[in-house]
């Protein structure tokens, strides 16, 4: 199908409110606007909602877009955590996505998370299925198969998970002592605005300790709900979108990481997006194109 190209430039998100919603467990920084059928967008590690700012506009002509920072993420709030991690599990995350949107008038709406928020959105059509239409997952496999697979391919490609995971030795301080040199990211494919929302959050020792409960959580609290939802036959029922990045590492950690998908649901479409990890950022137009499509339930090409 024929789109408009993504903006290149700096401007992000015209025509789209700005807010914070307190939305009971957190209060969320978020954008919404567009119209039509509702569709939540859901960022990944380290980015905030922004990384969404040349998707959401093309997406917002046909669907009204929301697009929060998760909780602990940008400028959402970082509620306490506890010893077991809880306040940053997926399943914790996923209530304050049903919260945002119902307080924006949506029951239901279809979700599609990238990177971390694939399993929020995971995590949501599980928990939260009658609110849920679509489930879109990019660039992930559900925690529980991730930690059940992991070899030492996983471990020398994804260490990230338990550096960031483990508590013994805290990875703040390392992180807080150069964060840009941690992250190694730059404006290449963010563009400057972008960019300059995700440094402050990078900057932000809060959002660093937050994210890193994020990691503590999966490695506990969400791989466990996995792991009981895959015992107790649970599935997801509605359609679910899975993209891969082509020149990222999950078609060489997994043979087939779509296969993974189908024992989690009976209605699972796979593509592949030609990008690296960050696809939203890097390939706006195809990435928009592939979830406009599914999204209105036509074949995709």
């Amino acid at each position: 199908m024929a789109l408009p190209r993504a903006e290149n430039g700096d401007g992000m998100f015209d025509g789209f409110i700005l807010e914070h919603r307190d939305v009971g467990e957190a209060t969320l920084r978020v954008r919404h606007g567009g119209s039509g059928s509702p569709v939540l967008l859901l960022h990944g590690h380290p980015r905030t909602h922004v990384t969404w700012h040349r998707v959401a506009p093309l997406l917002a002509a046909r669907h009204t877009v929301v697009c929060p920072d998760l909780r602990g993420y940008g400028q959402s709030s970082k509620p306490d955590t506890t010893a077991g991690h809880e306040p940053y599990s997926k399943r914790a995350m996923a209530r304050d996505m049903v919260a945002l949107m119902r307080s924006l008038g949506h029951e239901r709406f279809a979700v599609v998370g990238h990177d971390r928020g694939a399993y929020v959105a995971q995590r949501t059509a599980l928990d939260h299925a009658r609110h849920v239409t679509r489930l879109g997952v990019l660039d992930a496999v559900p925690i529980g198969d991730a930690l059940r697979l992991a070899d030492a391919r996983f471990a020398a490609a994804w260490w990230h998970w338990f550096f960031l995971g483990q508590t013994a030795k805290p990875a703040e301080r390392v992180i807080n002592a150069d964060p840009d040199a941690w992250y190694r990211a730059t404006d290449e494919h963010m563009g400057a605005e972008a960019f300059a929302d995700f440094r402050a959050a990078i900057h932000d020792p809060r959002t660093v300790h937050a994210m890193c409960e994020d990691y503590r959580a999966g490695l506990g609290a969400d791989r466990a709900a996995d792991d009981a939802d895959r015992a107790a036959g649970r599935r997801i029922g509605c359609p679910v979108l899975f993209c891969w990045s082509a020149r990222d590492d999950l078609r060489d950690l997994y043979d087939d990481p779509a296969a993974i998908w189908r024992t989690w649901a009976a209605d699972v479409t796979a593509r592949e997006i030609d990008s690296g990890h960050h696809m939203a950022e890097e390939a706006p137009d195809q990435l928009a194109a592939v979830l406009l499509d599914w999204l209105a339930g036509r074949a995709l090409s």
